[in-house]
């Protein structure tokens, strides 16, 4: 229990210190900025293997699936690419979401420091959930497995369709019940109009980002537990994705479209896991062959979108 306390302390410290003293000041995130901020998460997650192995071998934390030292640093790392490959589908649509609201550049760090803190939470309820169900419900690994299975065939065989946030649901609830206004005046998220309160953009660009992760979560969560049920490795490497998100959408948010191959990537790794869900309790795929899986099957949906035609990233930006 200390472990997970000085975890979730250090990781509060962080947000703290990142909203009250390395952004106090509402700016523009730089490329070089938003670079420098997404090596430092990239490196610090990798980093914490190390500390994973610390943990597991000395006894620091409960070892619920009796992993070997090196066997939990090889999960944390393989759960944390799966997390990080599937957060870039994300990037894609609070891209879109920042436009449709016209959220200027500078208070973009803001929504997200929000947003991030409230996924943290609700991922945490989803893994808590997730693993009491696989431990308790055997069968649920087959569900999970089918799932995972299906969004990878709907991602692949699906028309790509413009998500359009002021038509979604909860956008269209929100009306109902909060008045909104396109004005805005400097970070707030809400403000007075004449005798009302109303919502700015920034308050709903946060609400719609939440529910968008709560949707991601759905299938990311599943397919970590694919890797593993250990509620410390599960936990910590989603919540490093989650954390090096923020920089990496500012980092990546003016050069999407050159990674539209790395799709095929994520429609693999999902296949890839839920196949090894659903052959869990016959077949245990090795831990060095999942890593290198996944691994792969990123740098190659990389480097094909980084080397296509220049004719053929042409016609797709002007889709």
């Amino acid at each position: 229990m200390i472990v997970w306390i000085i975890f979730i302390a250090a990781i509060l410290l962080f947000l703290a210190l990142d909203l009250g003293v390395f952004n106090r000041n509402p700016h523009v995130i730089s490329t070089k900025e938003a670079s420098i901020w997404t090596a430092i998460w990239v490196s610090m997650s990798f980093l914490f293997s190390i500390v994973i192995y610390y943990l597991y071998n000395n006894g620091a934390i409960e070892n619920v699936d009796k992993l070997s030292p090196l066997n939990a640093s090889v999960k944390y790392i393989t759960g944390y690419l799966i997390e990080l490959s599937l957060s870039v589908d994300n990037i894609f649509v609070i891209a879109v979401i920042f436009t449709s609201f016209n959220i200027p550049l500078k208070y973009q760090h803001r929504v997200l420091f929000w947003g991030i803190l409230g996924a943290i939470v609700f991922r945490a309820l989803m893994i808590f959930f997730g693993v009491m169900l696989i431990n308790k419900f055997s069968f649920t690994t087959y569900v999970f497995g089918v799932f995972l299975l299906l969004t990878a065939y709907k991602m692949a065989f699906s028309k790509d369709e413009q998500f359009n946030p002021k038509k979604s649901f909860i956008y269209r609830q929100i009306r109902k019940f909060i008045p909104i206004t396109t004005h805005m005046q400097g970070e707030k998220f809400f403000i007075k109009l004449r005798h009302i309160t109303a919502a700015t953009p920034l308050f709903i660009a946060l609400v719609i980002i939440e529910f968008t992760d709560i949707l991601f979560a759905i299938d990311s969560v599943p397919a970590i537990l694919a890797i593993t049920s250990d509620p410390f490795l599960v936990f910590s490497s989603n919540i490093f994705a989650i954390l090096g998100l923020r920089s990496m959408y500012f980092f990546l948010s003016n050069m999407l479209t050159k990674f539209y191959y790395l799709k095929y990537s994520l429609i693999a790794i999902l296949t890839f896991v839920g196949i090894k869900l659903i052959l869990a309790h016959h077949y245990k795929f090795p831990e060095w062959f999942s890593l290198t899986f996944i691994a792969l099957s990123l740098l190659i949906g990389i480097y094909i979108s980084l080397k296509r035609a220049p004719k053929e990233l042409k016609e797709f930006d002007t889709k």
